[in-house]
């Protein structure tokens, strides 16, 4: 039975966990409503993440506190912020997990803290609410551990062997600006938990090809988050820092996070009426560019190029700008190449590869696949295709044509150049 003293920490720390995105939440609200099925928002603290394989599961997202002895100009849970605390008490928090658990409400826990006394202090009650769940209650399900800033290596070894996943939030991609709007924090302090988690996955690694049986060390990596929009840094600033971090082992994933304005008044943060939602989707979308279809950072992004285009998808813009590397036949392109076409992803690629093996095709053929042909068209050629190619035309005709905007325009060159307007 959960006693009402804790459902009320459990409204109050839920409301103040949503803002952490590197549970990989839906992103949506969608309510359930009489007559229909299922909704994208779970109850108190439970939020919907999804698994490599797109399978959706269900985690309580909960704070231990929300006091916290920092004061970041764009954290809710700052300590100048007049807002309703409370703190769990770790056989309150281990018995509430295993409560929601028994019941089927979620399938494993993503714990995170305001910093209250020390680093230390903080993530040691974090590693013990791991360790109870793990020890005494023998909890089997997902547990993501957020690694406090600042704290001892000893921790972050004690705790890894019990999460799943640990994470260190960046927060600002340049220290200069994370001093200005964090002051207490520093570059430092956040790289060091991030390098003891690294050397434990490694030294995790190698104990495990000696001893089949060794405990495992975070098997399911780390990750991290950057705030969007709260500093005037450049998208070719974020990606560099997001690609120099994929390159260290055991990253898995860096998370976007649009700023949303919490603390009005705050001289140091730009006044911004929403979250820039449409800047962190793109930046989600070259972040998978960079992680399954090989494009390095300064292939999306440049100096001459610093931000990222927010009327196309990162692809369609570098393809846009690369009217050269087009069309591609798409019998003889190599996979690589494949995978730079618009509209053409890493499965498709992966069948065309094999499927042309065994004979030429055709458009109707590569729709099968799951080629996007409305983008596709422009940049392949293949047995039979009703359009010119983004040669034969211009990349600002076919900007128009696949974003919507002046569709007069387009009809009058369509006229002009005999193209079939696409549908």
């Amino acid at each position: 039975m959960i006693g009402e003293t804790v459902l009320e920490k459990l409204r109050v720390l839920a409301e103040s966990a949503k803002y952490d995105v590197s549970c990989a939440s839906s992103g949506t609200v969608r309510r359930n409503r009489p007559g229909g099925v299922g909704n994208t928002v779970g109850g108190m603290g439970i939020c919907h993440s999804f698994t490599e394989d797109g399978r959706c599961v269900s985690l309580l997202k909960i704070m231990l506190t929300n006091h916290c002895i920092y004061d970041c100009a764009y954290c809710i849970n700052r300590r100048t912020n007049d807002i309703r605390r409370a703190t769990f008490a770790v056989s309150e928090l281990v018995e509430l997990t295993i409560a929601f658990y028994r019941r089927n409400y979620i399938e494993g826990l993503f714990l995170s803290s305001g910093v209250v006394r020390s680093p230390d202090y903080t993530m040691e009650r974090l590693v013990r609410i791991a360790e109870d769940l793990r020890k005494l209650h023998r909890f089997n399900g997902y547990i993501h551990l957020k690694s406090i800033p600042g704290c001892s290596r000893e921790l972050i070894d004690r705790g890894g062997l019990y999460a799943d996943r640990m994470s260190v939030n960046l927060e600002i991609s340049s220290e200069t600006n994370l001093r200005l709007l964090a002051p207490e924090k520093n570059y430092r302090a956040v790289f060091a938990p991030m390098h003891y988690i690294r050397q434990g996955m490694q030294q995790s690694l190698e104990d495990r090809r000696k001893f089949p049986h060794a405990p495992r060390f975070v098997p399911a990596g780390q990750s991290t988050q950057l705030i969007i929009g709260a500093t005037p840094e450049s998208d070719c600033e974020i990606l560099r820092l997001s690609s120099a971090l994929y390159r260290r082992p055991g990253m898995k994933r860096v998370y976007y996070s649009g700023y949303i304005p919490v603390n009005a008044g705050d001289s140091r943060l730009p006044a911004v009426k929403q979250a820039p939602l449409v800047r962190e989707n793109r930046l989600y979308q070259a972040d998978w560019l960079m992680r399954f279809y090989e494009f390095r950072a300064d292939e999306i992004a440049d100096e001459r190029y610093p931000d990222l285009d927010l009327e196309v998808d990162p692809k369609l813009a570098w393809a846009l700008r690369h009217p050269e590397q087009f069309p591609v036949d798409v019998h003889v392109a190599d996979y690589a190449m494949l995978l730079r076409v618009p509209g053409i992803g890493v499965n498709s690629a992966r069948l065309i590869v094999a499927a042309r093996r065994f004979g030429r095709l055709t458009s109707a053929q590569l729709k099968k696949i799951g080629v996007v042909m409305k983008k596709a068209q422009y940049f392949i050629t293949c047995r039979e295709l009703p359009v010119l190619t983004v040669n034969e035309v211009t990349p600002e005709y076919v900007r128009r044509v696949l974003t919507g905007s002046g569709k007069r325009r387009v009809q009058q060159d369509r006229r002009q150049l005999s193209i079939p307007f696409p549908d």
